[in-house]
């Protein structure tokens, strides 16, 4: 094997060879992640001949192709265009021609050599010549197409041509300095008395008109992806199969039209389905195959009665807005739902038979032609749910929240997934996204998400990205981005080895946020980036200077003595918070419940790890007895104390209010610590080992906002924030 090979074309495809850990170390990759990483990327890396030619194949195909396939610039920039050509054309004038998102045209002449040379290239003995060439023109923000034309020498090429907006939008008051606040919630956790045994749509609006009146300005969700309808158990929010789709289970089933016809009211009123709804409700943990099975049966009647009495013109237009895409989340449902139907384990596309594993196989349209009703069926999921999601937005902004919806966009689907299903190429299927050892998985994490080619991405001209932010601000006022780094590098992990054994891989991040923006601004949607773990220099610099809001946790605010940071020094363009959905509840963490039930799952590799981080819990929990008290946000009748002080509403709250006299602009707080709940909703690093994304609320909506005790918290968090605001 060729190292110096093996190590230039890491380089070259941003496998990244050092970086600094979680605890600020240096730390090297192993060549032999870099030559499984590469292999997973498709190259020959155990033939040395055949990988030479892969690559000089790579750079031919480059030199070769005059424009890129995608050019981004920011409305503050020059249009500039990068063009290679062959050196005996390049004093031949070429035309060009930009046609505008709008229909408008620009055209004009060049003459390549005019431009400045920026590198040259021998290909096939014959020279090339790369020019940047700057066009004195203007053009508004969107997507146009750039042509460039030279008859003569029979040279023609086509590029999109991105221009994008220096930051991401924010809400006017929030420009203006308003500080605001609301709940976040996984949104299957939250209890009423007429859900199915996981929230919904519904429930979400009654949060969305209660907080409101209590002054939120935002209601923040978990990821609301599609996930698996003939696989129930597969809930991760955070391992959806498609990004771009939503998950059906979150309709409220009452409110769809037809709900009230005579086959539906038979079904639900039977003593059978009473039983397994009155089952489902009472349960701790949300019940996924029971509440999969009830709501799709009743969805397959108010279906069949929209088919025979309803206006079909909404939907109808829905479907072709939708597109491919749409048609593609709509199979892949359907062949799965088939599948398992014959008892066969179909969890994914890879356990399908071999012609209907991939989208584009002849069998899969004959699938389609012959199974369109039940295609039609998952088409009207998908309109369903996303009338009810933009019927909550619209009861937000209706009752004056700032926000109202913010969402969250997960950092990958799973391997299983509709999206690779559909789109093989722009994944890498033998490597896993992760994260390397840190704080909250002293082992590192294997999240069993393929990661997306970057390579591949720039030649699809970033559409997959382009559509998943699209799709994710629509009926929202903020977008949250988990795991924020991905737009810099995601930590690649080889199939089969430990999360350790990996690397990270460079991504194109000046492209990516100049994307994010665009789509910001398209759809007036704020933009958070969660950029907790390890942060290169300079990035936390360049996500403000792209307007995307930091993501402050407040055990995470460490001061170099060992104190934690006042949130009134929280950066402004940011949204704080006290905990995450990887972390433990306030009342959990004060208890180190989330210390102990690591022993019990297996997450601390020996008990020395597990006895260090009492002690320095211990210690935090000092110092934030330290830092409240000093600040005056606990009563006097709080000890001092830590050994002497358990979890309180009075310490509980006290530290929620705390937090809203900070400056960031956003305040986000767990509705689980309004019901000073213990349990968390997910351990990191685990999979079966712990009841992931299933433990409901502890109380119903209507029972927590009766409660004097939280109505004086929201009272109080709102004043707060306003006297930040000042």
């Amino acid at each position: 094997m060729n190292n110096e090979l093996i190590e230039q074309l890491a380089q070259a495809r941003g496998v990244e060879s050092k970086y600094v850990d979680a605890w600020g170390n240096d730390a090297n990759v192993d060549p032999s992640v870099k030559v499984k990483l590469l292999s997973g990327m498709g190259y020959p890396v155990e033939d040395d001949i055949a990988l030479q030619e892969a690559i000089e194949g790579e750079t031919q195909d480059t030199w070769s192709t005059p424009l890129n396939p995608v050019n981004i610039i920011r409305n503050t920039e020059d249009v500039s265009i990068e063009l290679r050509l062959p050196i005996h054309v390049v004093n031949n004038e070429f035309s060009w021609e930009i046609t505008q998102e709008d229909g408008i045209s620009q055209s004009g002449t060049i003459l390549p050599i005019n431009g400045n040379l920026i590198n040259v290239a021998q290909i096939d003995g014959l020279e090339f010549q790369e020019y940047l060439i700057t066009l004195d023109i203007s053009l508004p923000l969107g997507y146009h197409t750039l042509s460039i034309i030279n008859a003569e020498a029979d040279i023609q090429a086509q590029q999109n041509l991105i221009i994008a907006p220096k930051a991401c939008y924010k809400q006017q008051p929030i420009a203006d300095g308003k500080k605001v606040w609301g709940p976040s919630v996984q949104l299957y956790c939250i209890r009423t008395e007429s859900n199915w045994g996981i929230g919904d749509f519904g429930d979400l609006s009654t949060l969305i008109k209660e907080v409101a009146s209590r002054g939120a300005e935002f209601v923040g969700l978990n990821p609301i992806h599609a996930l698996y309808p003939a696989n129930a158990d597969s809930c991760s929010p955070y391992s959806p199969s498609s990004r771009r789709w939503l998950n059906s289970l979150y309709v409220d089933v009452t409110q769809v039209e037809g709900y009230q016809s005579e086959a539906v009211q038979a079904l639900v009123n039977s003593s059978e389905f009473q039983a397994k709804l009155h089952s489902a409700r009472q349960a701790e943990w949300v019940d996924y195959q029971a509440v999969t099975e009830m709501k799709h049966a009743a969805l397959k009647l108010t279906f069949e009665w929209f088919k025979a009495n309803g206006d079909k013109s909404a939907f109808k237009q829905f479907v072709e807005s939708g597109g491919e895409s749409l048609q593609q989340i709509a199979i892949f449902d359907a062949v799965q739902e088939t599948i398992a139907a014959k008892g066969t384990i179909a969890w994914g596309w890879p356990a399908w038979p071999e012609d209907l594993n991939e989208y584009h196989k002849p069998a899969v349209a004959e699938f389609a032609q012959n199974n369109a009703d039940l295609v039609e069926y998952y088409c009207y999921l998908q309109w369903i749910s996303d009338v009810q999601i933009n019927q909550c937005q619209q009861h937000a902004l209706d009752a004056g929240m700032t926000i109202g919806i913010y969402r969250d966009l997960a950092v990958g689907v799973s391997e299983g997934s509709a999206e690779i299903w559909a789109n093989s190429d722009l994944y890498c299927t033998e490597a896993s996204v992760g994260a390397p050892p840190d704080v909250l998985g002293p082992q590192g994490q294997n999240w069993g998400l393929p990661p997306m080619d970057p390579e591949k991405l720039f030649a699809q001209s970033y559409a997959p990205i382009i559509e998943l932010f699209r799709s994710n601000m629509r009926a929202c006022g903020a977008l949250r981005i988990d795991h924020a780094m991905a737009l810099l590098r995601l930590w690649w992990v080889p199939k089969g080895d430990s999360a350790k054994e990996g690397a990270y891989v460079y991504y194109p991040v000046d492209d990516l946020l100049a994307l994010l923006a665009l789509e910001s601004h398209r759809n007036q949607c704020l933009v958070i980036g969660e950029d907790l773990g390890t942060v290169p220099d300079g990035i936390p610099e360049l996500l403000a200077e792209n307007g995307v809001h930091s993501y402050r946790v407040f055990f995470f605010e460490v001061a170099p003595d060992g104190g934690f940071f006042s949130p009134s020094h929280y950066p402004v363009q940011a949204m704080a918070t006290l905990t995450t959905h990887d972390m433990p509840t306030l009342r959990g963490y004060w208890h180190c419940d989330d210390l102990n039930l690591g022993k019990e799952v297996g997450v601390y590799p020996d008990e020395d790890v597990r006895q260090s981080l009492f002690a320095s819990r211990h210690r935090d929990k000092q110092a934030i007895l330290d830092t409240l008290h000093g600040h005056g946000s606990i009563p006097h009748s709080v000890p001092r104390n830590v050994e002497y002080t358990e979890m309180t509403q009075e310490l509980n709250f006290g530290m929620q209010i705390h937090m809203a006299k900070g400056s960031s602009a956003l305040l986000s707080l767990q509705l689980e610590d309004w019901m000073q709940m213990d349990k968390p909703v997910n351990i990191p690093g685990t999979s079966t080992e712990y009841p992931n994304w299933r433990r409901k609320l502890s109380m119903n909506l209507s029972d927590l906002f009766a409660k004097h005790e939280v109505n004086d918290l929201t009272q109080r968090l709102t004043q707060a924030r306003e006297q930040a605001t000042k």
